[in-house]
């Protein structure tokens, strides 16, 4: 069961990093920023419209492996449509995901999310699946490049 369920996620990985949803050049972002991983060569930018507090538009464009381009994908497609404080608790959520493999709590809707959480297994791919959420929220706080922490 644990292995098909292993074999599920490496698809939808597969699946969004060959056909990234909201790929490209969003038309006159209210916000954006750049994040690029100098280690794995991964580079990606990100762009938003916020009005009224909520991310009413995102794209993102650029390269990088499969994990990080499958992140951006999945996180464009769970960003649209929320509020900006619900961005940064998605942020946090998605930061717990990854870097432990589970959560503290759990945030209704992020069901999709859920693939990346094998990535702590992997160190090395951490900061690949976290590039395009360091992305946005640097964004999001006015900043013009990501801080990987």
């Amino acid at each position: 069961m644990l292995e098909d369920l292993n074999d599920l996620y490496q698809e939808v990985i597969l699946d969004h990093s060959h056909r990234p949803r909201n790929f490209g050049r969003l038309e006159n972002p209210t916000h954006s920023a750049r994040g690029h991983n100098p280690l794995c060569g991964d580079d990606y930018t990100v762009f938003l419209i916020v009005q009224d507090g909520v991310i009413q538009g995102i794209r993102f464009e650029g390269s990088g492996c499969a994990i990080s381009k499958a992140s951006a994908s999945l996180m464009t497609e769970a960003l649209k449509g929320k509020t900006v404080e619900e961005a940064r608790k998605l942020f946090d959520y998605m930061h717990q995901l990854i870097v432990r493999g589970e959560t503290k709590e759990e945030i209704p809707g992020t069901d999709k999310l859920q693939v990346l959480a094998g990535v702590h297994r992997f160190p090395s791919r951490v900061k690949c699946a976290m590039l395009p959420w360091h992305t946005v929220l640097a964004a999001l706080e006015g900043r013009a490049e990501a801080t990987l922490r």
